[in-house]
C-alpha cells in the first residue's frame, strides 16, 4: 500500500483506496488472541488482594487500595507489557498488537500518580468526586494503547491523514475508543446512585467492572477468527 494514496483527502466510502485499506488491515497479522488471555489473572489477583486484606483488617488502607487496583486494573498490562519486549527480543516485524502491548506497559504508572495526588489534595476517594481514581487505574494503560496504536498507523501509513482514515477503519482502535469514554460515566453513575469502594473487596471489584480492556483485544481476535 502506497503511503501516497493517502496524502491528500479521506478515501471515499467504496472506492479502491478505502478497500485497499481495509484489505490491508485483514491482511496483517496481529496477534491479539495472545493479548485476551492476560486479562482474567489480573481479575484474579486483585480480586484475592482484596478479600486477603479485608481479612486483616485493612478495609480502607491506602497502600492495600494502590495494591488491589494496580492488580485488578492493570494486572494485564503488565502481562502484555512482556508480550511486547518478547516481541522485540525475538525482533518480530512491529505488528498493532505489539504497539497496543507497549502503549499499556507505559501507561501502568500514571495511575499511581493521581491516586497520591488526590490524596494530597483531599479528595473524598470514597465519594462521587473520586470516581475518576478506578478509572485510570483501569483505563489508563487503554488510553496509552490508544494512541500507541494511532502513532503505529501514523507511522506505517505514512501521514497524520492516512493514521486517522486507518484509525476510523480499525475495530480495535474504535472498540478502545468507546471504552474510554463509556467507563467513567458508568463509574459516576454508581458513584451517584451510592456505591463507594468501603473495602478492600469493593475496591477490586469498582476496577474490574471498570476494566473493559478485554473489549478491544477481543474484537480483535473475533476479526482474525472470522476474516
Amino acid at each position: 500500500m502506497k503511503n501516497e494514496e493517502f496524502s491528500g483527502e479521506f478515501p471515499e466510502e467504496g472506492s479502491p483506496e478505502e478497500k485497499s485499506l481495509e484489505e490491508g488491515f485483514l491482511e496483517e497479522g496481529e496477534e491479539f488472541s495472545e493479548l485476551i488471555k492476560y486479562t482474567i489473572p489480573g481479575y484474579i489477583l486483585g480480586l484475592l488482594a482484596g478479600i486477603f486484606l479485608d481479612v486483616q483488617g485493612y478495609q480502607r488502607s491506602p497502600v492495600g487500595q494502590w495494591l488491589v487496583r494496580t492488580f485488578a486494573g492493570e494486572g494485564e498490562s503488565i502481562f502484555e507489557g512482556i508480550f511486547s519486549i518478547r516481541q522485540r527480543l525475538r525482533k518480530a516485524e512491529g505488528s498493532m498488537a505489539e504497539a497496543y502491548g507497549w502503549g499499556k506497559f507505559l501507561g501502568i504508572a500514571f495511575p499511581w500518580i493521581i491516586d497520591l495526588g488526590s490524596r494530597l489534595a483531599g479528595v473524598n476517594v470514597y465519594g462521587v468526586e473520586g470516581f475518576y481514581i478506578p478509572y485510570f487505574y483501569a483505563l489508563s494503560d487503554q488510553i496509552g494503547a490508544n494512541i500507541s496504536g494511532l502513532l503505529f498507523l501514523k507511522r506505517r501509513e505514512g501521514s497524520w491523514r492516512a493514521g486517522f482514515s486507518g484509525y476510523v477503519h480499525h475495530p480495535v482502535m474504535l472498540a478502545s475508543f468507546f471504552v474510554i469514554v463509556l467507563v467513567p460515566l458508568g463509574l459516576l453513575g454508581a458513584r451517584i446512585l451510592g456505591f463507594s469502594p468501603t473495602t478492600q473487596t469493593f475496591t477490586a471489584l469498582e476496577t474490574i467492572a471498570a476494566n473493559l480492556c478485554w473489549v478491544p483485544p477481543l474484537v480483535g481476535w473475533l476479526n482474525e477468527k472470522y476474516r
